[in-house]
């Protein structure tokens, strides 16, 4: 299974408290942090409410 690689890349600061629950339950607290989480129809979900928000690019199973 492909995983994908989410990187916070604007901050969500004066965002609505739903964007903000959001990222928070991606894993991402700081700008620039960085998470590698399963692809799967949930989190794929959850990047496309924030989609303006972060960074995504896939990755091998070895990169991870």
């Amino acid at each position: 299974m492909a995983k994908l690689k989410i990187k916070l890349v604007r901050s969500v600061i004066g965002r609505p408290e739903t964007q903000r629950l959001t990222v928070k339950s991606l894993g991402l607290r700081k700008l620039n942090s960085e998470k590698i989480l399963p692809d799967s129809p949930t989190i794929r979900g959850q990047i496309h409410k924030v989609e303006h928000l972060v960074k995504v690019e896939e990755v091998a199973d070895e990169e991870a």
